[in-house]
């Protein structure tokens, strides 16, 4: 009797971000992807969060291989910390394996990491799953999709894609291929849900270009422009709008010169003669002869955009007359910051355009009518949505139903699920603990859960030191306790309030026994207890309490 291929989301289900995925048969895992989050205000003191890979760690001796559709941080993010603990062979296209490597580089594991270039219609053989990468389109360059022949059916894995027929690097999604495997039978779909509540099919990449060259014509001054670093698309737009109006390049912010090299080496970029323009040369450039390609469309504090906008970054700054381009969409969770940095330009005496006054911006994931024709291509006995929040991976069943799939052949699962498949099953058999691993702004240190808890605990009801000294022979109290108070608002009068705190504390010494006195952790924890049940009575607040107990 054949095994069953097993399917483990570690990341990327039911949440944006941190996609990564396992797909074990018998004692053999390939894992797709290994992605990042980024942090909101809930997260103080965090700078990425990357999926725990706890099962993958019980399991690493099974790990055979690393397989990445794209390039893009939610997909490749995490990968420096999984190699630190799981070091194995990495299968990505040119592109991806080049933008990968320069992240290597920064963690010191470039000597030892083995990264396989894998063009799209290339098969290559880990364990015992086939692997083919398809071509897709998406909104950075060297993209697939992955087809996986495995002993008990063909899975195909869409990655983030979207049906572009006129994309301006790279080629269409490789639609024949996808079919191809069709034809053959496929025993699951695993496809991107990102979109799957927009009606209709997903502009083309080259949809932004009447909106930025009318920009480009109106704009008398120097033309400030951000996108993601990635959106190779977008960056291959700027530099031949800006050609087209005379215009030359400067590049500003380590990760979008790294970036814009990658693909120029990779030869996904292509730039006209004397189109950039270095840093040094713009105070003697005409204005109306610069753009400025800059790091900073999230709002991100250290970023050139933001420094520009506070006059904060060398000798450049926002100008009026100057016009920004923010050609991203705005990740959930950078609303705010994104709205500082749009007035901060406004009060520059900038003119601002995003994609809310103009179409500078396109997804690069597919809405409906490009899910339903992955659908109609791939023809799978099973689906399983992937990628999104519970409502997207929720309304791409419901979409597929109305186009006619079986309900029951749809499997809606997230994080930690154990998906079970053979040739004529489906069916959630494990639920494992998974979980978020928070990485501190140095990019190398982990935050555990419980500290990350504590932050926010400070932040919003702050912290109480109730302090006193202990005659050490006789348990008596000699001073005190002096309670210091910060971050905590007071439910009535601040003295007396103090006066019943520090009654508490005295009295929950007083009626502790002798040997109680002498055990100072186990008094500090009956002072803690309490103080916070009176506390939480009168007020609903839970400030953190850390009583002192000085011995004399």
């Amino acid at each position: 009797m054949t095994a069953k291929i097993e399917i483990i989301p570690v990341g990327g289900l039911g949440e944006f971000g941190m996609n990564c995925l396992a797909i074990r048969y018998l004692d053999s895992i390939i894992v797709i992807d290994a992605g990042l989050m980024f942090p909101d205000a809930s997260h103080p003191g965090v700078d990425i969060i990357i999926p725990d890979f706890a099962y993958l760690l019980k399991n690493k001796n099974c790990v055979d291989a690393l397989v990445l559709t794209h390039s893009h941080e939610d997909h490749i993010g995490a990968v420096p910390y999984l190699l630190k603990q799981i070091n194995v062979p990495i299968y990505a296209t040119r592109y991806t394996a080049a933008v990968l490597a320069s992240k290597l580089e920064e963690h010191a594991l470039i000597e030892d990491v083995l990264i396989h270039a894998v063009k799209p219609r290339q098969k290559f053989t880990v364990g015992p799953f086939k692997i083919e990468f398809i071509h897709v389109s998406h909104s950075t360059v060297g993209c697939v999709a992955l087809a996986i022949e495995t002993p008990v059916g063909t899975i195909v894995h869409t990655g983030d894609y979207k049906f572009d027929d006129s994309p301006v690097c790279d080629e269409p999604t490789d639609i024949d291929s996808l079919r191809q495997y069709g034809d053959k039978g496929v025993l699951a779909l695993l496809s991107d849900s990102t979109n799957a509540e927009r009606p209709g099919r997903m502009h083309s990449e080259s949809a932004v270009i009447p909106a930025l060259e009318d920009i480009f014509d109106k704009a008398s001054g120097r033309i400030i422009f951000s996108c993601f670093t990635s959106s190779i698309h977008r960056i291959q737009i700027l530099f031949d709008i800006a050609a087209q109006f005379g215009r030359r390049v400067v590049t500003l912010g380590r990760s979008m010169i790294r970036n814009v090299e990658v693909a120029e080496q990779t030869r996904m970029l292509e730039l006209a003669d004397g189109i950039t323009l270095s840093p040094n040369e713009i105070s003697r450039t005409p204005p109306e002869e610069i753009v400025m390609l800059v790091t900073g469309c999230q709002g991100e504090p250290t970023s050139v955009l933001s420094r520009l906008a506070v006059d904060n970054y060398k000798q450049l700054r926002i100008l009026p007359g100057d016009t920004v381009v923010l050609s991203a969409r705005q990740i959930p969770g950078n609303e705010k910051a994104i709205s500082r940095l749009i007035n901060h330009l406004y009060r520059c005496g900038a003119e601002v355009f995003d994609s809310t006054s103009a179409r500078v911006h396109v997804s690069g994931h597919g809405a409906q009518e490009d899910l339903r024709l992955m659908l109609e291509a791939v023809r799978p006995k099973f689906f399983i949505p992937i990628h999104g929040e519970y409502r997207q991976l929720f309304c791409h069943k419901k979409f597929a139903i109305k186009l006619g799939f079986p309900a029951n052949h749809i499997i809606l699962i997230e994080d930690g699920q154990v998906l079970a498949l053979d040739s004529t099953s489906a069916e959630v058999i494990d639920k494992l603990e998974v979980g978020k691993l928070f990485v501190d702004p140095t990019g190398t240190s982990l935050i555990e859960d419980i500290i990350v808890k504590d932050r926010k605990q400070l932040a919003y009801d702050g912290i109480i030191l109730p302090i006193l000294a202990i005659n050490e022979a006789t348990g008596e109290v000699e001073s005190g306790p002096e309670v210091v108070v910060k971050g905590f608002s007071f439910p009535e009068q601040e003295a007396s309030y103090m006066e019943k705190l520090s009654k508490i504390a005295v009295g929950t010494v007083m009626a502790s026994s002798p040997e109680e006195r002498k055990n100072t952790e186990a008094l500090k924890e009956k002072i803690r207890l309490e103080l916070k049940r009176y506390i939480q009575r009168g007020s609903g607040k839970k400030p953190i309490i850390l009583p002192v107990l000085l011995q004399v």
